[in-house]
């Protein structure tokens, strides 16, 4: 033991004088009575209760009674001054933790790596991104956020010290340890990153730990199995690794934490961990660097340290190289005794002990354990998980996408009529999320298939190809290389087809590429999340930016920084009510006010979307298809959206004829349709038409003529079941009508009179002209004129008439048990009659659509006619058809659309703005877009089925209700 004594004051002879200086950040404002405390607590303390405060020890939450026994034990009988906890769950870290502080004579410094947020999401990933994807981050501001939210948590689960940020800069792809866990490679990156990091972790009054002190960013061996060596001159790691400490030192960083590490050119002495070496610790980062705050070892139970073969020797050996806490030993009983013993043989001095137990209380101060309180565990877990936290990891990675390759600015993807986009989903993880954001913006495939020759057959009806390489998202250090058969297939698909493949996994994977010639887009979206894989589905698609910058280098072909910004193409995006300035606990009660509709029979159940600011921030499904409960609504159902046709088929064909100059506001329908001319309907201008105030019938019910009046059943001059020459429109299973009922039902329209009563009066009549005109002058069918026109390129793949052609009945919610006309249950086909004996086309009724395409066409009219790219409509034709025109007349219609009432009753919750404007429709469907608030609300449902007398929904006011709480829900 004499001999131990005689080397450990061999060392300690090199060792320079201690200063008594106390880092900044480890002062109280009211440092009067911090000295006080701390002087007061020292004092009363055995020499075995201050060498125990320099040991922490390692628990997991999860770990059993008989290890966190072992724990109690250590803080009854060695008094260890703080306990890190490690993998487990937060309730049981909080009972643990209170458990362990009822023991502890002097509150224990609670530590924890949390390097990426001590929760876990909801799909299993980590609370925030790893270092390398915020590395990618060009506002430092956002790294802040997260830091700051980090330590949020930290301070919530009653941890002090959170070991981060890694400052290591990785310079080399093979790092087995560090990767993701690094900022990159570039220098003043990874120190404006980690100060960032630093500074809102500091803020939120959690002690910030820079680690691995001095450098541990480029080795390929793994140091908790070896001890690695950093073969570099001292220039180059002065240069280098010891440039982000010098700069977090001048801006007060609380603590370091000494890597475990044999680095020959600051070390003499062969096979000496840098965490015991005092020339590392003392000499450079207490003396060169100044240091002057905590010092933590790294692990000490770590292995490849040589000439230390009893068990505790290394931890004094750590302590008399300078640092203050020592970190994981093998034994701390036996590392206590030799301590103790090593005082009292004055190897360790009063002074040097003092330093160090005075340190650490004054930190103890500083986090808040003079006033120690027990961690409240009551809603920890959510605590741990808030929208808050949402908001900033959602903003962090949408910021961190980095696009690396855009040929042909093929990127973001535009003209979505003349797509075929499949996805190909290779790797080891899901990439279930992406795909399912890739088709809320067109269609897109996923084709599958067990080689590549089965591959290139199936993609070869396809002219863009989206490839996901999907790596799991566990942690940081899970595998990310393609396999060898992946890289065959993608260099085959590139050659043959438009390739844009996506990496969800870290950058290192590119590496493995032999060529990137033919692929036309390569992203990299760094992890796996569902965040990410929809975020990077909003940038593929242009409703997001991408502003990311490749923060390590990935050979000649991506070199540090490489950064291809891409544009904004209007498109809808994604994302939370917080990121838009509205409250997710206040959009609650839309689910409640929604479940409330389907409880009461007001509806089967209902798609509920509400947008802001170009965002989808609210997009929930309730109940079923059919009161059976056997079909759940989900995104994927489709709607008759009834007279929500008006405005997303017919009005918008008008308008675009306006902006051609081909008609106007006074255009005459004489004029659209020159049969018109000398009947009393002549002079009736398309201003009167779409306000609904040219004196036309509100309907007419053609197909009551077409029943037989004996048995009330179609009657087979006009009905045949099957389709043919004469028999051409479809209007139900086995229903088809005669082709020339069409022409009587625009005669009944022809010879309709004209009220005699001017004012308002809600008519289809004149949708039903319009759809004649626009069919006529542009000698095509409705149906196609808007597909070709609007829906093709904007992606509303599920807007459509006749959706049977295209989808699944199961797809499609019925509208009602017809046994007045059709006698059968109506689903994929029109539920108002006058369309349906039309072939199912009308300029009034007809369009089928999920809730997601509805708000597509809303936006483009937000966007004052502009969505995706492409410009649809001008601003001032826009503008001129959301004019009340009559307004002083009582008659509150803009032009086409309808807008909020001017009295107490009306289609609104009366808390929109006058320049809002929407629709409803008959069997349950209602649609609003207000300006102002850049707010869109899409209600679909089936109240009509099984019985369109169903007037529950329209009674209750619920679709102005959930409109009143979407305005209660806007917070700025």
């Amino acid at each position: 033991m004499k001999k131990l004594f005689a080397l450990a004051l061999l060392l300690l002879s090199f060792v320079t004088s201690i200063a008594q200086q106390i880092n900044p950040l480890i002062v109280e404002n009211d440092y009067q009575n911090q000295r006080m405390w701390v002087d007061s607590i020292y004092n009363q303390m055995s020499l075995q209760e201050k060498v125990g405060q320099l040991f922490m020890v390692d628990v997991f939450s999860s770990d059993p009674k008989p290890k966190t026994d072992k724990i109690n034990a250590l803080i009854r009988d060695q008094h260890i001054g703080g306990v890190i906890f490690s993998k487990g769950g937060p309730k049981r870290q909080a009972k643990l933790n209170n458990q362990f502080q009822s023991q502890a004579k002097v509150p224990l410094l609670i530590g924890m790596d949390a390097e990426w947020g001590l929760a876990m999401r909801l799909d299993s990933t980590y609370a925030f991104p790893w270092n390398m994807t915020l590395g990618a981050i060009t506002d430092n501001k956002i790294v802040e956020k997260v830091g700051y939210r980090i330590g949020r948590h930290s301070k919530r689960l009653g941890v002090h010290i959170n070991f981060a940020p890694v400052v290591d800069i990785n310079t080399n792809p093979k790092n087995p340890i560090i990767g993701n866990r690094s900022f990159g490679e570039d220098k003043d990156n990874v120190t404006e990153k980690s100060l960032a990091f630093m500074q809102g972790m500091q803020r939120a009054g959690i002690l910030a730990n820079a680690k691995h002190f001095p450098g541990h960013g480029d080795t390929d061996t793994d140091s908790h199995k070896t001890l690695p060596t950093i073969n570099f001159t001292k220039e180059r790691i002065d240069s280098i690794e010891l440039y982000p400490y010098r700069r977090l030192i001048r801006e007060g960083l609380s603590s370091v934490m000494v890597a475990h590490l044999n680095v020959p050119s600051l070390e003499e002495k062969e096979g000496l961990p840098s965490s015991i070496s005092k020339t590392i610790v003392n000499d450079m980062l207490k003396g060169e660097l100044a240091f002057n705050g905590l010092i933590f070892t790294d692990a000490l139970n770590m292995k490849g340290a040589a000439n230390f073969k009893q068990p505790g020797e290394i931890d004094l050996a750590a302590f008399l190289a300078g640092n203050d806490v020592l970190l994981i030993s093998e034994d701390i009983p036996k590392a206590h005794a030799l301590l103790v013993n090593a005082y009292r043989e004055e190897v360790v001095s009063e002074e040097r002990l003092a330093h160090s137990v005075k340190k650490i209380l004054y930190a103890k101060y500083k986090v808040g354990l003079h006033t120690y309180q027990p961690v409240n565990a009551n809603y920890i877990v959510e605590d741990l998980n808030s929208i808050v936290d949402d908001v900033v990891y959602e903003e962090a990675i949408g910021k961190a996408l980095t696009v690396l390759k855009n040929d042909n600015a093929i990127l973001p993807i535009k003209d979505l009529q003349n797509k075929r986009i499949a996805y190909i989903n290779l790797g080891d993880d899901s990439g279930t999320t992406f795909l399912d954001a890739l088709q809320k913006y067109s269609q897109v495939d996923f084709v599958k298939a067990n080689t590549l020759d089965e591959y290139i057959t199936k993609l070869s009806k396809y002219n863009y190809v989206i490839a996901g390489f999907h790596k799991s998202n566990a942690n940081p250090w899970k595998g990310y290389k393609f396999s060898d058969k992946e890289l065959v297939w993608l260099y085959e698909i590139a050659r043959t087809n438009t390739l844009i493949l996506d990496v969800f996994a870290r950058p290192y994977a590119l590496l493995d590429l032999k060529t990137t010639t033919n692929f036309d887009g390569i992203i990299m979206s760094y992890q796996n999340s569902e965040i990410s894989q929809n975020l990077s589905a909003q940038l593929i698609f242009g409703a997001r930016e991408g502003e990311g910058k490749l923060p390590v280098s990935l050979g000649e072909n991506f070199p540090l920084n490489t950064h291809l910004r891409t544009t904004s193409l209007n498109r809808l995006a994604y994302g939370t009510p917080e990121s838009v300035g509205m409250s997710s606990y206040k959009l609650r009660k839309i689910d409640s006010l929604a479940r409330a509709g389907v409880a009461g029979g007001m509806m089967p159940g209902a798609q509920i979307l509400v947008a802001r600011k170009g965002k989808v921030v609210y997009h929930k499904n309730f109940g079923y298809h059919e009161q059976n409960r056997k079909q759940p609504v989900t995104d994927n159902s489709i709607y008759d959206l009834a007279s929500l046709t008006k405005i997303l088929a017919t009005l918008p064909q008008i308008m675009q004829l306006v902006d051609e100059g081909v008609l106007s506001m006074d255009t005459k329908l004489a004029t659209m349709l020159p049969e018109y001319a000398g009947t009393d309907k002549a002079n009736i201008t398309l201003r009167r038409m779409l306000t609904h105030t040219a004196r036309l019938k509100a309907w007419i019910p053609y197909y009551v003529g077409t029943l037989d009046t004996a048995t009330k059943k179609p009657m087979t001059k006009w009905y045949a079941k099957t389709s043919s020459q004469d028999f051409p429109y479809k209007v139900a299973n086995e229903l088809y009508m005669k082709r020339e009922f069409k022409d009587s039902i625009y005669l009944q329209i022809k010879e309709s009179e004209l009220r005699s009563r001017s004012g308002y009066k809600y008519s289809d009549l004149p949708y039903y002209l319009l759809m004649r005109y626009l069919e006529k002058h542009h000698k095509d069918k409705l149906e196609n004129i808007v597909q070709r026109d609007f829906y093709n390129s904007m992606g509303a793949s599920t807007m459509t008439y006749h959706p049977l052609d295209k989808f699944s009945k199961t797809r499609i919610a019925p509208t009602e048990d017809d046994t007045y006309f059709r006698m059968q249950k109506v689903q994929g086909y029109v539920h108002d009659q006058g369309a349906a004996m039309l072939g199912g086309v009308s300029g009034h009724a007809g369009l089928f659509s999920n809730a997601n395409d509805v708000a597509k066409m809303m936006q483009m009219y937000l966007n004052k006619g502009y969505y995706g790219g492409k410009r649809y409509i001008s601003e001032d034709t826009l503008e001129d058809f959301n004019t009340c025109y009559y307004c002083d007349d009582n008659v509150r219609r803009g032009v086409g659309f309808d807008k909020p009432q001017l009295g107490d009753s009306g289609p609104t919750c009366g808390c929109v703005s006058m320049t809002s404007f929407g629709h409803s429709g008959f069997t349950g469907t209602f649609t609003w877009a207000d300006p102002e608030q850049d707010i869109v609300y899409v209600f679909l449902s089936n109240r009509t089925f099984p019985n369109a007398d169903n007037r529950k929904l329209i009674g209750s006011n619920l679709r102005s209700k959930i409109q009143e709480a979407i305005y209660e829900a806007i917070d700025y």
